[in-house]
């Protein structure tokens, strides 16, 4: 990855009368348009999500979706669907006078980055995706319910923990519950033990540091109770739908470099391969010892690899 670099510019782009989003821009001034589109949903962007850009070559543009990081108010589910944030990424590109822009995704920012170019395909020059997350009912049951639960044991029964065991034949629905509770303290206990089954799983080795982030009462909170939002409600699309065909027409000719860990439990190969079935002309590049997270080092190296491949890209 590049070194960590500074925004030369950070501002806010009001989005409803509700919502207010953070963006930030680095790199190049006159470089070409780069968006990165963070994970979660509700994940925010960190710093360091710069660094898989040459700055010298690439404008980069970082925002923090609705209700997520520095974006207002925090943890909001109202007007917060996967359409919304595709009009405001819209929004975003044209109050900053782009005409085209690549798009840079990973896990629920992979699912938001295929949304996004199936609905406006002509403003897309390439995709960056990487472990691939469709929201299909089969995905969300090997991770919340039956799956990963089997790898990770342990920590299954720390996320099994707050949830009464008559309500555990559907988690998702549970936590929903708790996770819309009025009560401040079941709230964030909810919401530490969700966001905490995720980081503890998103690598192929589990990173305690990373795990500490479900510590932030903020941090969970958001986390938690966004995923939990869009996941109850399926996305807001059909299932499947990011894999019909008839979409996958829409984007087929926009250039496309897939990178999945083999070992990724969160959101598992089969999705990336489905994928590159419907769409045999995308570059898919299955890394042999490798997990979720964007930040181990086969991933990470392939991310760069793409969008220097791609920086020149007219």
């Amino acid at each position: 990855m590049y070194p960590e670099i500074q925004p030369y510019e950070t501002s806010t782009l009001k989005v409803s009368d509700i919502h207010i989003l953070y963006y930030e821009l680095s790199g190049s001034k006159d470089g070409t348009p780069v968006v990165f589109v963070h994970g979660g949903p509700g994940g925010g962007c960190d710093e360091k999500d710069r660094s898989f850009f040459n700055p010298h070559k690439y404008k980069i543009i970082l925002f923090d979706q609705r209700g997520s990081g520095k974006s207002t108010p925090t943890a909001c589910l109202e007007d917060n669907t996967t359409w919304d944030l595709v009009k405001d990424m819209e929004k975003l590109r044209e109050k900053l006078n782009i005409e085209t822009w690549h798009v840079f995704g990973g896990s629920w920012g992979s699912t938001l980055s295929l949304a996004y170019a199936q609905s406006h395909p002509d403003r897309v020059k390439s995709l960056i995706l990487r472990g691939i997350f469709t929201l299909r009912k089969s995905e969300l049951h090997f991770f919340y319910q039956d799956g990963a639960s089997h790898l990770f044991p342990e920590a299954w029964d720390e996320y099994l923990a707050p949830i009464p065991e008559a309500e555990r034949h559907d988690m998702i629905l549970a936590y929903h519950a708790q996770l819309n509770s009025i009560d401040d303290s079941t709230r964030v206990q909810a919401a530490k033990a969700w966001s905490k089954w995720e980081m503890s799983t998103s690598k192929l080795y589990v990173d305690p540091s990373y795990i500490s982030r479900a510590e932030s009462d903020v941090f969970a909170n958001a986390f938690a109770r966004i995923e939990n939002h869009y996941f109850i409600n399926s996305g807001f699309m059909r299932d499947g739908q990011l894999l019909e065909k008839q979409e996958i027409d829409k984007i087929r000719h926009i250039p496309c470099i897939v990178v999945q860990g083999r070992y990724d439990v969160v959101c598992p190969a089969t999705t990336a391969y489905s994928l590159k079935k419907v769409w045999p002309e995308l570059e898919l590049h299955i890394v042999p010892d490798a997990g979720h997270s964007s930040r181990e080092v086969g991933i990470a190296k392939l991310l760069v690899d793409a969008t220097n491949k791609f920086a020149d890209l007219q």
